[in-house]
């Protein structure tokens, strides 16, 4: 994720990051650049088309159709801020969960080896969920010294946790823990489960394509059609026009394409891995 000062206008306007989307949309830029500034040449040096004929009132139809694109731009937006905005407040739920998990255990278990244990094994379900998270291959040595046996083929966060549960389940067998112990314990295990869950929902649920795909066509054939009818009027100053609007308009939708899934490798995306390194030093603390 990109750290920067909030505060610094000029920065903003003046500073091309490589995630921006000038980068991505110059190609098809200049392509609608040509394509705006043919049709400018036709119909004004052409064809000839003058004021009085019917298609200088295609701008009718853009202005009630750039209300419509609005609103669809604006839910898009939304839509995948919220889903961006989920995944940080559920990696925030992890912290902590495992913050609460490792100071009862620091004052529940007196064994050292006890203790060296989670110590290890908590941080490691998170660095394991971000690696799920992200599709990439979990090695077995996830720590060093810490040799995990994983099966690759099943749902890595669970067996971390069904290894940590049987470790308790072994503690309270051998009266290391109580009863009532036990189901204090069990509400921070609990939720490590939620929080994956709610992740896998995030990250396996993505926007509709059928909505994704027309707001894609919707903004293509606005944008085709727009030197049409404003070249009359512009001339080939319809081309830095058009290409404006494009920018505007695209720029908004790839904003929304970045976010919406907020567990990738795009420059805008949570830094799972930097919560999960801190987990790990908060636990070590702790434990």
């Amino acid at each position: 994720m990109i750290s920067y000062n909030t505060k610094d206008w000029f920065t903003f306007i003046f500073h091309f990051h490589k995630s921006d989307t000038v980068r991505k949309l110059f190609p098809i830029m200049i392509a609608i650049a040509v394509y705006s500034s043919l049709v400018g040449y036709l119909e004004v040096y052409y064809f000839r088309i003058g004021k009085n004929d019917y298609i200088q009132n295609i701008p009718i139809m853009h202005g009630m159709l750039g209300f419509v694109i609005s609103l669809l731009l604006v839910f898009r937006t939304n839509t995948a801020y919220d889903r961006w905005w989920e995944g940080r407040k559920q990696w925030g739920s992890l912290v902590n969960n495992s913050r609460n998990l490792a100071i009862k255990l620091s004052a529940i278990l007196k064994d050292e080896n006890d203790r060296k244990f989670f110590r290890k094994f908590i941080p490691v379900y998170a660095d394991v969920l971000h690696k799920h998270l992200n599709d990439s291959e979990t090695g077995k040595q996830l720590f060093e010294g810490v040799d995990l046996e994983i099966d690759h083929h099943k749902h890595k966060p669970n067996q971390v946790k069904s290894i940590m549960y049987h470790k308790i389940n072994d503690l309270y067998d051998a009266k290391k823990i109580s009863g009532d112990q036990l189901i204090i314990i069990n509400d921070e295990f609990k939720a490590f489960t939620d929080v994956c869950g709610a992740c896998e929902r995030i990250k396996n649920t993505p926007i509709p394509y059928s909505y994704s795909a027309f707001i894609k066509k919707f903004i293509f054939f606005y944008i085709m059609t727009l030197p049409f009818g404003y070249s009359i009027s512009l001339g080939y100053y319809v081309a830095p026009v058009v290409v404006f609007v494009f920018y505007v308009l695209a720029s908004l939708e790839l904003i929304a394409e970045e976010i919406e899934d907020p567990f990738g490798e795009d420059e805008n995306d949570l830094p799972t891995k930097k919560i999960a390194e801190n987990i790990k030093k908060h636990i070590e603390e702790l434990i």
